[in-house]
């Protein structure tokens, strides 16, 4: 399949121009075309969030890395974006910038046991075409397995790359957290690992928030989620929270309630209390 429309930021299809790892989408977060590595074809995760709209979603870990294929990909597509007419046929005029290369896809990146080739080849394209320091080379990870040695490595090794990673932190109790992401993760281990993940390059946290069977957010839930970034407000360089803009292909999307922005924005305002720099996106 080959997109034939412009892209939005609701339209976040991975296949473009019969592609396996590499996709366009204009990214709210970001703010202009994110050129996405999908290292996730085969659409396994270890995390199975509720908001997930990979459709067929199943649990494992990447596959083998054909890294003559990325390769071949990134340096295709990053050249029509350079030289040819991606930008005027695909992206509205206002977001059309190259804001990052970004590992996120169908899956857990750093399940990939070829991730840091994958960073390799990164690097050799962002000097063959000279990509501006503005554009970011970001990991989206669920930091779930940034407690290994080799995963720890590649984060030192993103960090040369202008580097960043967006750790994903949606509550703050176990409870919480294996309701939104089908994990059981002890919050506090998970803090761990995005200190690590902080301290190797620089990490903001992603929290998608939404309502639960038409409630909004409870208090006790924000409380919880508010008292573990105080824990980290330190070492982080702020928080990207997000609703539901795309629809989840996951057994518990009908519990999900959409949030207006106005609701996020007050929510943002309690987080921006602990002196931490929010960016919101509805």
């Amino acid at each position: 399949m080959t997109h034939t429309q412009t892209l939005t930021v609701i339209d976040h299809n991975r296949v473009f121009h019969g592609f396996t790892y590499v996709y366009p989408v204009v990214s709210r977060r970001a703010g202009g075309v994110s050129i996405g590595i999908n290292l996730n074809p085969n659409n396994a995760c270890n995390w199975q969030c509720v908001y997930c709209q990979v459709p067929n979603l199943t649990r494992g870990m990447a596959p083998t890395l054909d890294a003559a294929m990325l390769e071949h990909e990134l340096d295709l597509f990053l050249a029509e974006i350079q030289q040819g007419d991606f930008m005027q046929t695909y992206v509205e005029h206002d977001m059309r910038v190259i804001k990052d290369i970004a590992f996120s896809g169908n899956g857990e990146p750093t399940s990939s046991k070829q991730f840091d080739i994958a960073l390799v080849i990164v690097e050799k394209l962002r000097l063959r075409y000279q990509l501006d320091h503005a554009v970011k080379t970001r990991l989206i990870t669920n930091g779930s397995l940034m407690h290994r040695p080799s995963v720890m490595n590649n984060i030192s090794q993103l960090k040369q790359l202008n580097g960043e990673v967006w750790f994903k932190l949606d509550a703050g109790t176990r409870a919480d957290i294996q309701r939104i992401n089908q994990v059981y993760v002890n919050p506090q281990q998970h803090l761990a690992r995005l200190k690590t993940c902080a301290s190797l390059c620089p990490t903001y946290i992603q929290t998608c928030m939404f309502g639960w069977l038409g409630e909004a957010p409870t208090e006790d839930y924000l409380k919880a989620y508010l008292n573990c970034v105080a824990q980290v407000r330190n070492v982080i360089k702020g928080v990207y929270l997000y609703g539901v803009a795309r629809p989840s292909y996951q057994p518990d999307a009908t519990s999900i309630t959409r949030l207006s922005l106005e609701q996020l924005e007050t929510i943002a305002e309690r987080i921006r209390a602990l002196g931490v720099t929010v960016s919101v996106s509805e």
